[in-house]
């Protein structure tokens, strides 16, 4: 990634103020799709959570201090915003935010933080008006996470990824960290979960998936016949590639929306989120019935159909469907933003 700054490929649509090109999101999807074929970082947290919340509402400080940093990747954030009962529904949220002096005083817990581990800062929702309504009076903060009342717990999740427990205990933070107005923290949120849901959840890795599943079935036999002969599995396999096109074009349909400017399409964002996510699972689940038995030896096993892949994938598409926001969120975002209905349908 840092090569990719050196070369002034990150922050391709800031603002050219603030060191970006001021390009169509086009370029900035078609760089994340390549480096999720390579199997790199994506640019969605720093380039795309953090910066451009701070383009569009940090204060000068903020942007001076962090914007260079994250274009040339010489800084790592960590987001903070589920805890042990607000979950994907961040607008619950309870960690504790009092006003001590020109600062605030942080206590309480957040769950669920990948990257805290090894992260420098830490992005954080916290409530600083506890009599607000519920979406209101959450404040956004960057925190160090070097801080002494700081402390990270792993929590290892099915699919084999490190994911953190966060407890702070008397963190005292300036004024100056604190992200934009004051008791906004949700709304901006919701600005970034919107990046999140799109640039997270790449479509590079579904095709590749599916062409790993395809080049199984093309040189496989079962029963002395050849599986791509298999009527249910050509079937099958025709669905997913019919799916897959859908969630690809879901992905640029997004991309077309944000050309048109103002904040990100919410409705679009989790149409492609919930759809492409699901059918990573769909896409799992037809390959450990596809692959047989077999499909339940690991990685880099001997002779696990299609190098062990299935079984991987089908323990860590779980987490995509719940990361940036569970399916169920997602539906209740469609229903009502897109389809107009009530809150109570």
């Amino acid at each position: 990634m840092a090569s990719l700054g050196a070369k002034g490929w990150l922050g391709i649509t800031w603002p050219t103020e603030y060191g970006g090109k001021d390009s169509d999101g086009v370029y900035e999807h078609l760089l994340n799709e390549a480096l999720a074929r390579r199997g790199g970082p994506q640019i969605g947290k720093g380039v795309g959570i953090i910066g451009k919340t701070l383009i569009r509402h940090g204060s000068e400080k903020l942007k001076r201090e962090f914007l260079p940093k994250i274009l040339r990747n010489e800084v790592e954030f960590a987001v903070g915003y589920s805890e042990p009962n607000a979950g994907s529904d961040a607008a619950s949220m309870q960690l504790k935010a009092v006003r001590d002096g020109d600062g605030w005083m942080l206590n309480g817990q957040k769950t669920w933080t990948t990257s805290a581990h090894f992260a420098e800062w830490y992005w954080v929702g916290a409530r600083t008006d506890p009599n607000a309504p519920k979406h209101h009076g959450i404040t956004l903060f960057l925190v160090p996470l070097d801080h002494p009342g700081i402390t990270i717990k792993p929590i290892w999740t099915m699919g084999d990824e490190r994911t953190n427990e966060v407890y702070l205990d008397d963190v005292w933070v300036s004024d100056d960290y604190v992200v934009g107005e004051l008791n906004r923290g949700f709304q901006y949120i919701s600005e970034a979960l919107d990046l999140e849901r799109f640039t997270m959840f790449t479509f590079s890795p579904i095709a590749q998936r599916l062409e790993v599943l395809c080049e199984y079935v093309s040189t496989v036999e079962r029963d002395g016949k050849p599986l791509r002969d298999d009527p249910l599995v050509r079937h099958r396999l025709a669905q997913l590639a019919t799916q897959a096109e859908v969630a690809r074009v879901l992905g640029l349909r997004f991309v077309a929306e944000s050309a048109k400017g103002g904040a990100a399409p919410t409705a679009e964002a989790s149409q492609y989120k919930l759809y492409a996510t699901e059918l990573s699972k769909r896409l799992a689940d037809a390959s450990m019935d596809i692959g047989g038995p077999g499909s339940q030896l690991r990685v880099k096993t001997p002779d696990a159909p299609m190098a062990g892949r299935p079984e991987s994938t089908y323990r860590y598409t779980v987490i995509d469907t719940i990361g940036g926001g569970a399916s169920e969120i997602q539906k209740n975002i469609i229903a009502r933003r897109k389809l107009d209905l009530p809150k109570n349908f």
